[in-house]
């Protein structure tokens, strides 16, 4: 199965490290791939810097991609129910998209472009955080519908 994750920014090295060793992880379970777009400038106002990175995140979609949202007014999922989604995904056998924002959030046309809205909760998490979280997420869904001991 083919997955890429579009986020926007940077990250800094310890989270950059943290990040690298889940995406090595995963590949061993498929085609796992993390882009990282541009920010646009700080001197924009909130609203249009975070049309710019939904329109910069949405243009990075792969063709025929169902897209994933990482979104705060999303669905809450367990790892198990993340991975039970990863079956159905897989027997689509269509590519997956996950998208995050910035610092500011995930701009509302993202929200409805997505086929699905994924929330990590109710926390504020640092989008830098988000990634990894999801990252080691994703490696978890898959340990789990392998039997792996990873999750216990």
């Amino acid at each position: 199965m083919r997955t890429t994750l579009l986020a926007i920014g940077k990250l800094r090295p310890a989270f950059r490290e943290a990040c690298d060793e889940y995406v090595a992880r995963l590949r061993r379970f498929g085609d796992f791939t993390e882009r990282e777009i541009r920010e646009p400038s700080a001197s924009l106002p909130d609203a249009e810097r975070m049309a710019r990175e939904g329109e910069r995140l949405l243009a990075g979609v792969p063709a025929g991609a169902t897209v994933i949202a990482l979104d705060r007014t999303g669905e809450a999922w367990s790892s198990e129910d993340l991975a039970r989604r990863l079956v159905a995904w897989r027997l689509a056998a269509a590519p997956l998209a996950l998208l995050i924002g910035g610092a500011q959030g995930l701009d509302p046309a993202v929200g409805s472009a997505a086929r699905h809205r994924w929330s990590l909760g109710p926390l504020t998490l640092p989008h830098e955080l988000a990634r990894v979280v999801v990252v080691e997420q994703w490696y978890r869904a898959w340990t789990i519908l392998r039997g792996e001991p990873y999750h216990k």
